[in-house]
């Protein structure tokens, strides 16, 4: 293989490594080298060349495929020439259907991947099946793929990595929801959704594609699959939610909603679909079931920071998009939503149907006004010019019996470097106020 890699981040550096260890040949671009990319390439015995320093069109000419890095534009120069080029564009993904035969599970979704990835992980392996997850986390597929004891890679795929891919083909996969998002990457919606549908694409007769019954989105494109279409959802679906409990297609229990520690709609949701995936693909009933009863959430996903004078501090700081802000919402009665970042692009106007269960908003960051004019008129709306200031105004704004979710329904990158690093700052907000008023 003789590969054109653009960009050399933790995957790309991966990609290189597993070309070169089949023989390949690699050539390297970076539109902008810093320090730590070109002792990246130092490392791997490769020179890093300048985009602009180059003639793309002899490059291209001289190599069988271009790896990106994931999220790099579809609209980049490079990719632009490389298909009129003919030349093929591929993510980790199509490499690793490349390479490898053994058995995926893949989840996608504009709103919970992770979540749903790691618990359809921890039902497998408590089922006792050799499992690793990897993909759009630390550990890139293509290195998965040296676990030779794995029997089967459970993978959360984002639809920068399923775009470029023509013969990825999961056993099991997972279509959680789609909502608006990515699209300063995507050019449309459409766009967006048919990078989602390469999960199903290139499935066969006897997979399945796990569908959200309650999704018209999902479901429409559900229609399309080649493969077995099993649906899941809280009021529709063939594993659903029925008289307390998460059943089967078959009416079997899986657990019982009261013996869950996480009872949001959006959380029932994400259960379901992991339970359905999880199932589909041999896991026992009595792993989901533990896995189920045991999980506590991941950090900043409506993650309960305290609960103190009554008054419950959620962190939703993953929240980057207006549905992700719905679904979290959505589970509260009375709440004071702190919002606003860095908008990608989306309409922030879907959020004013929620003001009737809103106490108040509170507007944070570059998207505040936004936010404030949102919810105008509908609701009490404050601003805060940090985020110390956004939780001291949310405590005046609180009741007994509240919650104050910070559910930014934007991006971190007008405050912060990432959601961790907002919603690490919120907490410790959170505790320093608590911890005074309890003084």
């Amino acid at each position: 293989m003789r590969a054109l890699v653009l960009g050399l981040a933790i995957t790309n550096d991966a990609v290189v490594r597993q070309v070169q260890a089949r023989g390949g040949k690699v050539t390297v671009l970076d539109d902008a080298p810093s320090d730590a990319s070109r002792e990246r390439a130092l490392g791997l015995g490769l020179e890093l060349h300048r985009t602009d320093e180059v003639d793309v069109a002899t490059m291209l000419a001289a190599v069988d495929v271009v790896l990106p890095t994931p999220g790099m534009r579809i609209s980049h120069p490079v990719l632009v020439s490389a298909a009129a080029a003919g030349v093929p564009v591929w993510s980790e993904f199509e490499l690793a259907a490349e390479w490898d035969a053994r058995p995926i599970v893949a989840v996608t979704g504009t709103n919970g991947k992770t979540t749903v990835t790691t618990l359809i992980t921890s039902m497998l392996a408590a089922s006792g099946r050799v499992v690793v997850d990897a993909g759009n986390n630390d550990l890139p597929l293509v290195d998965a793929l040296d676990r030779r004891d794995v029997e089967l890679f459970v993978v959360e795929a984002s639809s920068f990595r399923l775009q470029f891919t023509e013969r990825f083909r999961p056993v099991v996969g997972v279509w959680l929801n789609l909502s608006p998002d990515h699209l300063d990457w995507h050019p449309t919606m459409d766009h967006y959704a048919e990078a989602k549908f390469r999960i199903w694409a290139n499935q066969r007769a006897d997979d399945v594609a796990i569908a959200n019954a309650e999704d018209d989105e999902v479901m429409q494109w559900a229609a399309k699959a080649p493969g077995r279409v099993v649906t899941y959802g809280l009021s529709v679906g063939d594993y659903r939610l029925s008289e307390g409990a998460l059943k089967t297609p078959g009416g079997a229990v899986i657990v019982q909603v009261d013996d869950l520690a996480q009872q949001l709609p959006h959380e029932l949701s994400n259960f379901l679909a992991a339970g359905a995936a999880s199932l589909e693909a041999g896991a026992s009933m009595d792993a989901v079931r533990s896995v189920l009863v045991d999980f506590r959430g991941l950090p900043h996903r409506v993650e309960l920071v305290v609960d103190a004078g009554g008054v419950r501090w959620y962190d939703d700081s993953k929240a980057t998009t207006p549905a992700s802000v719905l679904a979290a919402v959505s589970g509260f009665d009375s709440a004071v939503l702190i919002a606003g970042g860095r908008n990608k692009g989306l309409d922030l106007g879907v959020l004013r149907p929620l003001s009737s269960r809103l106490r108040a908003v509170v507007a944070i960051g570059e998207s505040g006004p936004m936010v404030a004019s949102v919810f105008e008129g509908a609701c009490p709306v404050v601003s805060a010019a940090s985020m110390d200031e956004a939780v001291a105004r949310a405590a005046s704004l609180a009741q007994p019996g509240d919650a104050v979710v910070l559910s930014p329904g934007c991006a971190s990158y007008d405050w912060y470097s990432n959601y961790n690093e907002r919603g690490d700052d919120f907490v410790r907000a959170v505790r320093d106020l608590v911890g005074a008023t309890d003084r």
